[in-house]
């Protein structure tokens, strides 16, 4: 059984990526439910796949239902179609598109194909994170409720002004050649 393990990037930020291993005989609504996984996204909204070029082009759609829009072909439905049938290349590439209010868009690029099964992982699983996702909601910065763990781990508020109390302790380091050493009230 062939195991294929896809990047998933984020189309703005190719350094935010997920790596996700799936079996050549599942869904398209598998690999669907573990890109939303991987970045924590929520299940609400619509959703397809293209099959895509090295290009990026679209080209036949993987659609999660029949959506009430014009079609240029009928879609596969991603519960019906599996993985391997829509692979023709061995770097096959798809466009994930996810939330079409929001328009997240995703590439998505087969980079390996594994006869091994590693039978202590469910599949399909993601077997890297590279980056940190965005909010799918609002308008936080990419780092969100992570920058609070951040700050309070290093304690960045400490030196606000970007300054650090080193060598405020009025001993001298030698570098002042004689200079005569100024306080706060000299100012």
């Amino acid at each position: 059984m062939a195991i294929l393990k896809f990047r998933v990037y984020l189309e703005e930020d190719d350094a935010v990526y997920r790596d996700i291993v799936i079996k050549h005989t599942q869904c398209f609504i598998d690999l669907h439910f573990a890109i939303l996984k991987a970045y924590e996204f929520d299940q609400k909204h619509q959703a397809t796949f293209f099959r895509s070029n090295d290009n990026w082009q679209r080209g036949r759609e993987i659609s999660f239902e029949r959506y009430d829009k014009s079609y240029v072909a009928e879609p596969l439905l991603m519960s019906d179609t599996t993985i391997g049938s829509e692979i023709r290349d061995t770097n096959q590439k798809f466009i994930y598109l996810y939330d079409f209010a929001k328009n997240w868009t995703f590439l998505v690029e087969l980079i390996n194909v594994s006869k091994e099964e590693n039978n202590k992982l469910s599949y399909p699983a993601t077997s890297r994170v590279e980056g940190i996702g965005p909010q799918q909601y609002g308008t936080k910065s990419l780092l969100g409720d992570k920058f609070a763990d951040i700050e309070e781990k290093y304690d960045l508020t400490e030196a606000s002004d970007g300054f650090g109390e080193e060598g405020e302790d009025g001993e001298s380091d030698g570098d002042d050649l004689g200079a005569e050493e100024s306080t706060e009230e000299d100012f």
